[in-house]
């Protein structure tokens, strides 16, 4: 977004109240604004696009590299999506997918980016969260999800979602087609799985922290081993 400086109108060189230049280079700096918006906002969803979701992306695994805050990364694929669609038609299929943006942009931060990656998935980015909380939050957009069904008219259509969530850490050193394909590894699963449901990378903190060397244990056996 362009900063307060950028956004104050110009002056007229020669100190006049009204100056038709400047109106119009005003107008110009707001049609301008206007399309930068648009070419990074999926028309359907209202959501950023997947050229939004590469520059957030890009910028907060930078932002991870420099602070060691890690980013987290949510993707989502509505359930039998191509059933809904060729079911109740693709006007249908069109309002489930505002649906499921709307609980995404609701039930996030306002500093989390939720993003329609493309046809029935979408991507969250979640900026300074481990993965516990990625989880946490993950598992509650599944629930609003199949918690809250799409009318239509005299029916009640249920919607589920599968995810994949995982985070990036500054001791990655992967690009953004890696991380994401990371997380994709994990949204198979969940959708293998069978589906409806979360699947979250493996938490660093649960890891050993310290391997037993071959000389390490033949010290610990010689020092608790019984005499001959």
């Amino acid at each position: 977004m362009p900063d307060t400086e950028t956004q104050k109108p110009p002056l007229c060189p020669v100190g006049e109240s009204r100056c038709a230049v400047i109106d119009e280079l005003v107008d110009i700096r707001q049609d301008i604004l206007a399309l930068q918006e648009l070419v990074q906002t999926d028309t359907l969803t209202g959501l950023g696009n997947y050229r939004h979701f590469c520059k957030i992306a890009d910028r907060e695994m930078e932002r991870t590299q420099r602070t060691g805050q890690p980013t987290a990364m949510i993707l989502v694929d509505l359930d039998f999506f191509k059933k809904v669609n060729d079911t109740w038609g693709h006007e249908v299929g069109n309002q489930a997918l505002t649906q499921t943006a709307s609980i995404l942009k609701s039930d996030v931060r306002k500093l989390d980016v939720p993003c329609r990656y493309g046809g029935e998935e979408f991507i969250v980015i979640l900026p300074s969260t481990d993965l516990l909380t990625g989880t946490q939050v993950a598992e509650r957009l599944r629930r609003r999800i199949e918690e809250t069904p799409l009318n239509i008219g005299t029916e009640n259509i249920t919607l589920t979602a599968s995810m994949g969530i995982d985070i990036y850490c500054h001791t990655h050193h992967e690009t953004r087609e890696e991380f994401v394909a990371r997380v994709d590894s994990l949204l198979y699963q969940a959708k293998e799985g069978g589906r409806n449901q979360v699947c979250a990378g493996v938490r660093q903190d649960m890891q050993p922290t310290a391997n037993v060397s071959s000389d390490e244990k033949d010290a610990l056996f010689g020092i608790f081993g019984t005499d001959d």
